[in-house]
């Protein structure tokens, strides 16, 4: 198949370490045809449908210069294989629009994975409420005295806005920080923007955990991001320490609950955010740590998940 991956801009892609590169090597390994696609690209006319400029690159194993172009030229989605939004938040209105644009080229023929609809649908921050019996405690609000209010209840929590990444925005506030009326006035921007208010979960110092789920498929093996000496973020874009570890109990109930439910809504892939026995994000836009997995455990979570889409791709047909 020809599999066109919309991704950011390939020079800010890192080979090392990037889940969406993995993805593109095992694609090309399993005998497929890799393209890759820029959000800005894509557009839509009457006459053509939902097309975009797309680059057929073949893929190297060298993690300096990782790819070479073979092949440029304008391609109607619908006539991919299969089309793979990888495109990084921030979820903001043109993340949108080309949700848009993909769930229309869906209605001409196009495979699309995650599904628009279900990336529109799933708040990567606010989609855990779904799933209360396993979400952390936590208040969803815009409003500064709703905020004030949480935090008075839970003494210790983390403040985040809904539509960032990689530990982009979050706050560890107590009930006595001195500064925590000018951090929920930022974070909310004097009452004009909601954010989530989380208890906080001393477990963080142990890892914040990335579960997997591929296909509906549980990756066996979490990758717990620990966060560096004076730190509450485990992200690794922020510093944190990536350790590989097998699911515990709690992990596996958490991911077995929802893989089934997820992928039954078009989520090929999902990135679970556990921290200790809390589930904190779903992750559906761009999830990572496929690499770290691999490298530490040789469990071929991208390789899995060309397998998953060939079997999607075939359902569809």
């Amino acid at each position: 198949m020809r599999l066109a991956f919309i991704v950011d801009p390939l020079p800010a892609l890192k080979a090392y370490k990037d889940t969406s590169i993995a993805m593109m090597r095992a694609a090309q390994a399993a005998g497929h045809a890799v393209w890759v696609v820029q959000q800005r690209a894509i557009h839509w006319s009457a006459l053509h449908g939902v097309c975009a400029e797309a680059v057929h690159v073949e893929m190297l194993a060298d993690d300096g210069e990782w790819f070479v172009e073979v092949d440029r030229h304008v391609v109607a989605l619908r006539d991919f294989g299969a089309v793979l939004m990888r495109k990084d938040p921030p979820f903001d209105a043109e993340y949108v629009t080309t949700t848009w644009l993909l769930e229309r080229a869906e209605a001409e023929g196009a495979r699309v994975f995650n599904r628009p609809r279900a990336l529109r649908d799933h708040s990567e921050k606010f989609a855990v409420v779904e799933f209360g019996q396993f979400a952390v405690p936590a208040v969803v609000a815009r409003d500064p005295a709703l905020i004030h209010a949480f935090v008075d209840l839970e003494r210790d929590t983390i403040l985040k806005p809904l539509d960032g990444m990689g530990g982009s925005e979050i706050f560890r506030v107590r009930h006595d920080d001195p500064n925590r009326n000018v951090i929920v006035e930022t974070l909310t921007h004097d009452g004009a923007r909601t954010i989530m208010a989380q208890r906080y979960i001393p477990e963080i110092s142990e890892g914040d955990k990335r579960i997997l789920i591929v296909g509906g498929e549980v990756v066996p093996y979490c990758l717990a991001r620990i966060p560096k000496p004076g730190e509450t973020r485990g992200n690794l874009a922020v510093g944190g320490k990536g350790v590989a570890r097998e699911l515990t109990a709690r992990d596996r109930e958490i991911a077995t609950t929802l893989a089934p439910v997820l992928a039954a809504r078009g989520l090929l892939l999902v990135g679970l955010d556990v921290i200790g026995d809390w589930l904190t994000e779903i992750n559906v836009t761009s999830p990572t740590c496929m690499v770290e997995i691999a490298e530490q455990t040789g469990f071929d979570a991208a390789e899995l998940f060309v397998a998953a889409l060939e079997r999607a791709c075939v359902a569809a047909t």
